[in-house]
């Protein structure tokens, strides 16, 4: 597996590197690892690095983005917070990898049973993870199928709600940030939402919020977020 330099990364389109991403799950959920040289790798991006994605992760431990889309050292940035929320730092760290650094993709990626999501779901209140899980307060409010049990102990609550809060996420990126709605405008990056089952290590992606501008795709939109 060839380690990312200046020339591979701009080759790559946001359609292309989400078809790598999907190829690297594929390889994950089969066992079927791609053959690396890890310090191989470090050597080769020790003067630079060229990551073709920027991944919105959980800091949950079973949710690598490294590993669930089997990366190597240098293919990705990776974004780790719980219950992948947006805030005005992450959206700052975003900029950089995709118009500094040349990212060609944003994945907000979610997943199941997620803590983060039972808490908001609890209307957890506990020291600073009170303002954090404030953030994703909108998703639970915003779930209406559910009309009893609207708890962490309701597993279908939990995940209607972590969806919703993907969905979320992925409008606030491009709401909030001029510069990377311009670059998905301008067809320069994409940004989907997806969510990860950590019992099966599959990652499936969301269509309704993939925002890449190509042939395939020529005019993307947000919709106004329901609050």
């Amino acid at each position: 597996m060839k380690t990312l330099n200046k020339e591979l990364q701009a080759s790559i389109t946001p359609r292309k590197a989400l078809e790598i991403l999907k190829e690297g799950n594929n390889r994950f959920i089969n066992n079927l690892k791609a053959h690396r040289n890890l310090l191989e790798q470090a050597n080769d991006t020790r003067d630079g690095q060229w990551p073709f994605a920027t991944i919105l992760s959980c800091i949950d431990s079973r949710t690598s983005a490294e590993l669930i889309f089997d990366q190597g050292l240098g293919d990705i940035f990776s974004v780790r917070i719980a219950g992948n929320i947006v805030n005005t730092d992450i959206l700052g760290s975003m900029e950089f990898a995709c118009k500094v650094a040349g990212s060609k993709l944003i994945v907000v990626l979610g997943h199941t049973k997620c803590g983060a999501v039972k808490g908001a779901c609890d209307h957890v209140e506990m020291g600073n993870l009170t303002e954090l899980l404030s953030k994703i307060q909108p998703a639970v409010y915003q779930e209406q199928v559910t009309l009893t049990d609207r708890n962490a102990s309701n597993s279908s609550f939990v995940e209607n709600v972590s969806q919703i809060n993907v969905k979320r996420s992925v409008k606030n990126i491009i709401e909030r940030s001029s510069i990377l709605e311009q670059m998905v405008g301008n067809g320069e990056i994409g940004i989907v939402g997806a969510m990860h089952n950590i019992e099966t290590g599959e990652v499936t992606f969301y269509d309704d919020v993939s925002f890449i501008k190509d042939e395939q795709n020529p005019d993307f939109s947000v919709a106004p977020l329901k609050q």
